[in-house]
């Protein structure tokens, strides 16, 4: 059995998925099972709906449970989003992976264990695709011009950097933390610093979440993020769970074909 902790939002998770869903395709006949614990980072991820469209819109045919309270992700002492977990037939934990990549070699070690418990490989060929490489250069840069990181929204993340000094908070606008649940007008301080959020216009700074908190005509509010990376991936959904029109602009202009992702729709304009 492989269990394979992660949350539906996260995209290190989303992107090891096309290996997970090959290896069931490849093993699952020759007695792998792969269980996904879907433990959440966040309340709305706890939803159940939620989990079933994002396991439908991935196209998971393996068995997914939800770990809402935590129990197994603690049973096993985890701590990351991915980790994989390989078990033998004796109920042992054999290995473990703890992010993204090697995937090679843990397709290795699922073959060995195949074979140990008795299954017959030999015309099943082994890939030999370890991932993707992380270009050096996004580790090396300075912080000014280096890989953005993950940025939260919510106050609880922003106060808790604040709290423990081990990183700045996300988001620099001084309004923002003098009152919880509350919508504040921003104004956009024009200069834009990597790895920050900055807001304007009307916004509620939830718990996890930023929300838009009036009706604009024209797109006057926005958020804006100055960032250094090959892809952006963006959590976000209408409050009211209905459809949400929003504009996505690079350096003032509108993406190219080229550089929009599967969420990103156009019209005649």
């Amino acid at each position: 059995m492989l269990l394979d902790f992660w949350t539906y939002t996260c995209v290190n998770c989303i992107r090891t998925l096309p290996y997970l869903k090959a290896w069931h395709d490849k093993y699952a006949e020759q007695s792998l099972v792969i269980l996904g614990v879907h433990t959440p980072e966040f309340e709305f991820e706890k939803v159940p709906e939620n989990v079933i469209d994002a396991v439908g819109g991935f196209g998971i045919r393996y068995a997914v449970a939800q770990d809402n309270d935590y129990g197994t992700w603690r049973a096993f002492n985890n701590r990351y989003w991915p980790a994989r977990y390989l078990v033998d037939a004796d109920g042992l934990v054999r290995y473990t992976h703890f992010g993204e990549g090697a995937y090679d070699e843990t397709e290795l070690q699922i073959r060995g264990l195949l074979i140990e418990a008795g299954a017959d490989l030999g015309g099943i060929p082994a890939s030999s695709d370890s991932g993707p490489e992380l270009d050096p250069k996004a580790r090396s840069a300075a912080g000014s011009n280096g890989l953005t990181r993950e940025l939260y929204a919510g106050y609880e993340r922003n106060e808790g950097a604040l709290r423990t000094r081990s990183v700045p908070p996300y988001i620099l606008h001084e309004e923002y933390y003098q009152k919880h649940n509350a919508d504040i007008l921003y104004e956009d301080p024009g200069a834009h610093d990597n790895h920050f959020i900055y807001l304007h216009g009307l916004w509620r700074n939830d718990a996890e979440s930023l929300l838009h908190a009036r009706q604009t005509s024209d797109y006057e509010d926005y958020i804006a993020i100055n960032f250094y990376a090959t892809s952006v991936n963006v959590v976000m959904g209408a409050g009211n769970g209905t459809g949400l029109r929003v504009r996505v602009t690079i350096d003032g202009a509108p993406l190219a074909l080229g550089q929009a992702g599967d969420d990103v729709m156009f019209d005649d304009q």
